[in-house]
């Protein structure tokens, strides 16, 4: 989401990264750049103006001018006002109540809120919370069915409803299952619209009052830009929202969203929707996303999803083999880019990395997830025992693996070179630790990693 605003923003502050010595001028020019890449990232206006005017401030004033590096002093400062604008630290969610606490979520239709509501149980069941999750959504079509598969699909308690219900009884009722059921948290959907209204908003009012939830979320679509940060500020006075989940960040939309939705509805960003699957949300850290705008990268999230993510049985097991000094074979390669996969694949992991935003646009169009799947269809398409002896790979092989994979006898050729060469890296690995794992890939990692 953040690639073109990063682009811009980072080529205005970075032109500054290095100089002995800044002056109003050279500010004032930096300033008017990064205007102009709030304004095109599609950021409100007010924010802007706050925003320029809050870095601007501090930059002309000794914090800067007489840092023995200025221009990462700027840097710095672009930082901490980015953070400030999108909310000091991560909030998640107050459960604070006597069970069940009772969590609402509202949205216009399209939002992507439904499946919101399945991500955020999963999240709180990772966080071993029991769960029950209710619709009241009788307007769209199939919405309680969606909602009832999703439930089903994570392994959640879902209440029935039906079309016919009335709205608000679907809420008393979701409450006081969640009560029978001993359910940490219940988890309310309700209707969306494609337009706000005075009868949808009467309606969701009266849910509200009716189930007094802790937390009423607003699921705000990134893609929409500022239509969805007016959308939740009207939402807010017909409703005491009490945070902001912002979905589909995975998209081209221009980031405006996430910088000026805190900032006009003075609610918190909670949660960001980073992708189509289920477990694809992740907590709101502005300080993270700061960095990941500045090009600075995201590490400590990329740290925390191969922990959530990573299959520690299989992580264990390929360590105990290396350190035995058995080979790496293309079963624990198949393994590796299937995790690579399941973090959010290649694209997901650039965005976290350091660096990685300098990359020429040819090598990053290069970081993709088709070739990642390509790869695992060829490893499908031997024997186990070409898997774990590939050394017997000859031509014929060769031939028959590219065949059953509808691929090339070159891209045989090449995962059979690439695999070659992590086993070498692995190799060293396992013989010095971490230290000779960087030696060994000196050379070959790209710009801000080596």
């Amino acid at each position: 989401m953040f690639d073109s605003l990063s682009e811009r923003l980072g080529s205005a502050v970075n032109s500054l990264r290095g100089r002995g010595r800044l002056t109003e001028d050279n500010i004032r020019d930096t300033l008017r750049q990064v205007r102009m890449a709030l304004l095109e990232a599609d950021v409100a206006l007010p924010v802007v103006r706050e925003f320029v005017a809050g870095v601007g401030e501090r930059a002309v004033g000794e914090e800067v001018l007489k840092s023995l590096s200025p221009g990462q002093a700027l840097i710095g400062v672009v930082h901490e006002e980015l953070v400030q604008i999108m909310g000091k630290e991560a909030t998640g969610l107050d459960l604070r109540a006597q069970p069940p606490a009772v969590v609402m979520v509202a949205g216009l239709q399209g939002s992507g809120k439904t499946t919101t509501v399945a991500k955020l149980a999963n999240w709180l069941q990772r966080e071993k919370k029991k769960v029950l999750i209710a619709s009241a959504d009788v307007y769209r079509p199939a919405a309680i069915l969606q909602l009832e598969r999703l439930a089903a699909a994570i392994d959640a308690g879902f209440m029935p409803s039906h079309e016919t219900d009335n709205p608000i009884d679907i809420a008393t009722r979701a409450v006081a299952e969640g009560r029978r059921q001993l359910a940490d948290v219940v988890l309310l959907d309700t209707a969306g619209r494609l337009h706000i209204d005075d009868e949808m908003m009467q309606e969701v009012r009266a849910v509200h009052a009716a189930v007094t939830p802790v937390e009423t979320l607003f699921v705000l679509d990134s893609m929409a830009g500022q239509d969805a940060v007016n959308a939740a500020r009207v939402f807010d006075e017909a409703l005491p929202l009490t945070g902001i989940v912002l979905t589909k960040t995975d998209g081209d939309a221009r980031g405006g969203a996430a910088l000026s939705a805190r900032k006009i509805t003075g609610k918190p960003i909670k949660f960001l929707g980073t992708g189509e699957k289920i477990d694809a949300l992740e907590l709101f850290h502005p300080d993270r996303v700061a960095s990941r705008i500045l090009g600075m990268g995201d590490v400590l999230t990329l740290v925390e999803q191969v922990h959530e993510k990573a299959d520690q049985k299989k992580t264990e097991k390929l360590a105990r083999k290396l350190k035995k000094g058995k080979g790496f074979n293309l079963e624990d390669l198949r393994d590796q880019l299937e995790q690579m996969l399941n973090m959010g694949g290649m694209g997901g992991l650039m965005d976290k990395l350091p660096g990685m935003g300098k990359l020429p646009d040819a090598v990053r169009a290069q970081a993709d997830d088709s070739q990642l799947r390509r790869q695992i269809a060829l490893i499908n398409s031997m024997t186990p025992g070409e898997r774990r002896h590939p050394r017997v790979i000859n031509g014929s092989r060769k031939r028959r693996i590219a065949a059953g994979a509808g691929q090339a006898v070159q891209d045989v050729n090449r995962l059979v070179k690439q695999h070659v060469q992590m086993q070498k890296v692995m190799k060293k690995m396992s013989r010095g630790g971490p230290q000779a794992l960087m030696r060994a890939m000196k050379g070959r990692l790209p710009p801000g990693l080596g």
